[in-house]
C-alpha cells in the first residue's frame, strides 16, 4: 500500500492560497475598481466579483472562496476562468516571483509645493492682475491680428510652432505634478483627435483615488494655460513704449497668449475628448460616455430616416443615460468648431493664403517667395505627421491578437 502523500503538492491545487501581487480596492458607486498600483492595471468589477478577488487576495483558497460566495451570493462561480482572467491581467504571481513593489514616484514634493495653499494665493493674483490690465488696456485682449507680427509667414508658423512647445509641455507638466502630488505615476504621449496631432499625459492609477481628489489633475493643465495667457498678456503691457506701441519682443507675448486662447476655447470641443470631457466622466461616474453619445447621436438619425434602431445593452446604463443630454454637448462641441472656424481659422487662414498666393501671382521678391514656399511645405509636413499618426492607430487595430491559451 503507497504512503499517504502528506504535503500540500499533493493537494488540488484549488484548496492552495493562489500568491498574488499586492492589489489596491477602491469602490466607484455599486462597482468597485481592482489594480496593481506598481503598473497601472485596473480592471472595474462588480460588488461582487470585487468580494470574491479580495478573499484570494487576502489567502484564502480558491475553493473556499468559492464556497463564501456562493453562500453570501447564493449563486456558483466559476473559479478556475476567474484564475485564468486575474492571471491574464498579472494580479497572480508566478512560483519563483516576489510580490511587487510600488515605485516611488519622483518629482512628488514639486507636485505638492506647485499646488499649496501659498501657490494658490500666487495664481489667484496674477490672474485677477491680468484681468484689471485687460479692462484698463483693451488691446490686450486677444485677437488674430495679435499672431501676424510680422510679414514673414514662414517666420510665423515656426515661432508659434517653437514657441508653443514649452507651453503645451508646461500644461502637460501640471497634468502629470497633480497626479503625483498624489502618488500616482504619469505616461507622456502623442495621439491624435481627428487630423489634430495632440500630447496627451496618461495617469491610468486616478481610477484608484477617490474622485473628488481626481479633480485637480484633470483640470491642472486648463490652469497652466490661463497662467501663461496671463503672464505673456502682462509681459506684453510691461514691454510696452511710452507712446504705447509695442516693440517685437511685446508683440511675440501676445501672439503666444492668442494662441494659448485657442488651445483654451479647444476645451469645449467635447467630442474631441477633451480636459472638459473628462472632468463630466468623472463628475458623473461614466465608463465611456464619448461612445453612448455617438451611439445616441446616431439612433436619432436612424429614428428621423426610419430605419431601424440599433441595439445599446453593450452600453453601461450610466453612459446611456447621461449620454441622453450630453450627446447635446457634444452637438453644441460641433457647432462651435463651426463657429471657430468662421471667426478665427477662415480669416486667419484668408490672410496667409492671400499673401503667399499673391507672391506667386504677382511677382513678389525672392525672399517673399522663398518665404511662401516654406509655409507650403510646413503646412504639407503637418499633414504628413497627422497621417503618419493616423495610419500608425489604423495598423495597431488591425493588428492580430495573440490567441489565448487553452
Amino acid at each position: 500500500m503507497p504512503p499517504r502523500p502528506d504535503s500540500d503538492t499533493a493537494r488540488n491545487p484549488l484548496d492552495l492560497p493562489q500568491p498574488m501581487h499586492p492589489l489596491v480596492f477602491h469602490p466607484e458607486g455599486d462597482e468597485v475598481v481592482v489594480g496593481r498600483a506598481d503598473t497601472d492595471t485596473y480592471v472595474v468589477l462588480p460588488a461582487d466579483g470585487a468580494y470574491l478577488v479580495h478573499l484570494l487576495a487576502e489567502g484564502t483558497p480558491p475553493n473556499r472562496a468559492a464556497a463564501s460566495y456562493r453562500e453570501r451570493w447564493g449563486e456558483d462561480v466559476d473559479i478556475r476562468d476567474l484564475l485564468d482572467s486575474l492571471d491574464e491581467l498579472g494580479f497572480l504571481r508566478g512560483a519563483d516571483e516576489s510580490a511587487a513593489e510600488t515605485r516611488p514616484v519622483r518629482h512628488q514634493r514639486l507636485g505638492r509645493a506647485l499646488f499649496s495653499a501659498p501657490a494658490w494665493v500666487c495664481y489667484a493674483a496674477v490672474t485677477a492682475l491680468w484681468l484689471v490690465e485687460c479692462v484698463r488696456t483693451p488691446d490686450l485682449l486677444p485677437d488674430y491680428h495679435h499672431i501676424f507680427f510680422t510679414p514673414y509667414y514662414s517666420l510665423i508658423v515656426l515661432f508659434l510652432l517653437v514657441g508653443q512647445t514649452p507651453l503645451i509641455a508646461l500644461h502637460e507638466a501640471f497634468h502629470a505634478l497633480a497626479g503625483r502630488r498624489l502618488g500616482l505615476h504619469s505616461r507622456f504621449s502623442l495621439g491624435r483627435r481627428l487630423y489634430y496631432v495632440v500630447a496627451e499625459t496618461s495617469m491610468d492609477g486616478l481610477v484608484a483615488v477617490p474622485r473628488r481628489r481626481r479633480y485637480l489633475p484633470i483640470l491642472a493643465g486648463m490652469l497652466a494655460d490661463v497662467l501663461a495667457l496671463a503672464v505673456l498678456t502682462l509681459a506684453a503691457d510691461l514691454l510696452r513704449r511710452p507712446d504705447g506701441s509695442l516693440p517685437l519682443v511685446a508683440a511675440l507675448c501676445l501672439a503666444l497668449a492668442y494662441a494659448t486662447v485657442l488651445r483654451l476655447a479647444w476645451q469645449l470641443l467635447f467630442y474631441l475628448r477633451t480636459d472638459l470631457y473628462l472632468l463630466m466622466t468623472t463628475l458623473l461616474g461614466c465608463v465611456d460616455l464619448h461612445s453612448a453619445a455617438t451611439f445616441v447621436l446616431r439612433r436619432r438619425i436612424r429614428r428621423l430616416t426610419r430605419r431601424p434602431a440599433e441595439d445599446d445593452a453593450h452600453l453601461h446604463p450610466t453612459d446611456l443615460r447621461v449620454a441622453r443630454w450630453y450627446s447635446w454637448l457634444m452637438v453644441f462641441g460641433y457647432a462651435f468648431t463651426i463657429l471657430l472656424g468662421v471667426t478665427t481659422a477662415v480669416p486667419m487662414s484668408y490672410h496667409v493664403v492671400a499673401g503667399v498666393l499673391g507672391r506667386f501671382t504677382g511677382g513678389g521678391s525672392t525672399v517673399g517667395l522663398i518665404d511662401s514656399a516654406t509655409v507650403l511645405t510646413l503646412s504639407a509636413a503637418q499633414l504628413a505627421v497627422a497621417g503618419a499618426i493616423a495610419l500608425r492607430d489604423r495598423r495597431a487595430a488591425r493588428a492580430p491578437r495573440a490567441p489565448k491559451a487553452a
